[in-house]
């Protein structure tokens, strides 16, 4: 009788080598004489034990990670088959893995057991029930279960997502649209990844029920092109869906339509704002509108558009087929449902941790991460992607919500955590903060473009202690100039993580003779 082997062909597992592991397997099975079958699962999440293996048994599936070729021929003579743990790399049974096992995991909940691709694996795991409930209601009907589920914006901003869906529903016209924002680009995230590439059709039955609320027959996915096999996966899961029924002029047979479409993006972090991603979506350079008008009035083409970015659309399966309150349980105050967060930087146990709002930084690094892979002191940590602040340990015990992390002048933005140990120049990251928005900058605002060219500038002559007090009032006005007058949050937002620098870590911005801190 065959064995079911699982290994993961998501990027993270692929970049470790899982392809040249699940040949090896294949190879070593079939030179012992030993049947396997081998499926290539998503990822579970946990990118420091990729490539994980997982091997079906009786009793449920074991894992063994990270595995490497030197490894396999060990593995089966320590009993991979039977799922034996006496090997080194033997993890139990994979659902009892503490990172994974400590989850709430309602939008991640498929990711890595079973083949992503398979339509008939995701029905079986309760796929599609959210859209076949969508089907019998009317579009108010399914906008309104999205309001009384508390869901936000996943994408930085947290704007209620059922409020505009109002909106596009309200909005009278021929046409309207669905834009999924897959542009993902904050350090450290890759979540949006994780979700195109390892259970893809979440994200096209989200997208359907928006269209379905709101009255839009066409969506689009803008995808980041740092992204091919997310696109790859997408444009396969895309035409099965249309194949099932899914996606077409005749949803199961309803007589209602939705087309879906993948786009390739700009190469530009500022197409991650959502008028600067329409404007590249209609083929024009990415620069970003002013506003008023809304996308939700004036979006794609002058037309009302819904722009919600892929974790958004991926929790709406879950809220219509178990039901606004459902989701509404997890979480706190006006932070509603499940954040997934993204352990990155110098971190012994990276990955994907999802949990209710509410959970703290410190049990997120400390429980989840394990503190720093170098095993050095954590010093800082920047949560929120490279426009949001650098938190000293006196923050770590901020709940993570929305609310709690505004008052402190920090952000949760699409839940980036990157991690630093005691060796890291904080002035050199608020440098590199200042760069980043120079670089990447659409240019059409003064208080942007210019003011984080001079912004570099001006701190460079900070850590040389170049008239340090004049400087400092300088960096100072010139933070709040972008604040209060650029276009959209990418200048209005990097003085946070510099100022933030400079608060909780001022002796990193003066020159000593010891050189570096390690």
């Amino acid at each position: 009788m065959s064995v079911r082997v699982f290994v993961p062909r998501d990027t993270t597992a692929l970049s470790l080598g899982a392809d040249a592991v699940a040949a090896r397997l294949e190879a070593e099975a079939h030179a012992r004489g030993e049947a396997i079958i081998l499926v290539r699962n998503g990822s579970r999440g946990a990118a420091w034990l990729e490539p994980l293996v997982e091997v079906e048994t009786p009793a449920g599936r074991v894992a063994y990670g990270p595995v490497t070729l030197a490894d396999v021929p060990a593995l089966f003579d320590a009993g991979l088959l039977e799922g034996r743990d006496t090997h080194p790399l033997a993890r139990g049974f994979t659902d009892a893995i503490p990172y994974l096992e400590r989850q709430q995991r309602l939008t991640f909940a498929r990711i890595g057991v079973s083949d992503p691709l398979s339509i008939n694996d995701y029905r079986a795991l309760d796929g599609f029930r959210g859209l076949e409930k969508a089907l019998t209601r009317d579009p108010q009907d399914i906008v309104e279960e999205v309001k009384a589920s508390g869901l936000r914006g996943r994408g930085g901003a947290a704007f209620p997502t059922g409020i505009k869906w109002q909106t596009v529903l309200d909005a009278p016209a021929d046409q309207k649209y669905i834009v999924c924002n897959a542009d993902e680009g904050d350090s450290g995230t890759f979540a949006d990844r994780l979700v195109m590439e390892c259970d893809p059709y979440m994200l096209i039955e989200g997208m359907v029920i928006a269209g379905l609320a709101v009255g839009a027959t066409q969506g689009y996915i803008y995808l980041r092109s740092e992204y091919p096999l997310a696109k790859e996966i997408l444009d396969t899961a895309i035409a099965r869906a249309k194949d099932a029924g899914y996606l077409g002029d005749n949803l199961q047979g309803s007589g209602r339509a939705f087309h879906l479409e993948v786009r390739l993006g700009a190469g530009a972090y500022i197409c991650g704002e959502e008028t600067s991603l329409l404007e590249s979506l209609e083929g024009k350079r990415g620069l970003v509108r002013f506003k008023p008008p809304l996308p939700a009035i004036e979006g794609l083409f002058g037309r009302p558009t819904v722009v919600n970015n892929v974790l958004s659309l991926a929790a709406v399966p879950f809220i219509l087929a178990e039901g606004a309150q459902a989701y509404a349980n997890h979480g706190m105050g006006r932070s509603r449902g499940t954040l997934a967060l993204q352990l990155a930087g110098n971190v012994k146990r990276g990955g994907l941790v999802e949990l209710a709002f509410g959970t703290t930084l410190r049990t997120l690094m400390e429980d989840f991460g394990g503190g720093t892979a170098s095993g050095r002191p954590l010093r800082a940590v920047q949560v929120g992607g490279p426009l949001c602040a650098y938190l000293p340990a006196s923050q770590w015990d901020l709940s993570l919500d929305y609310e709690t992390f505004a008052e402190a002048g920090a952000g949760v933005g699409h839940g980036g955590v990157v991690m630093f140990d005691d060796s890291v120049d904080m002035a050199e990251q608020a440098r590199f903060s200042m760069e980043f928005c120079k670089v990447e900058s659409c240019g059409k605002c003064t208080p942007c473009r210019i003011g984080s060219t001079r912004g570099v500038e001006v701190i460079d002559r900070i850590r040389e202690n170049e008239n340090r007090d004049a400087n400092l009032k300088l960096l100072d006005e010139l933070c709040e100039t972008m604040e209060d007058g650029s276009l959209c949050a990418m200048g209005g937002m990097t003085p946070s993580p510099v100022q933030s620098a400079l608060k909780y870590f001022p002796d990193d911005f003066q020159r000593t003779p010891e050189g570096d801190r390690s």
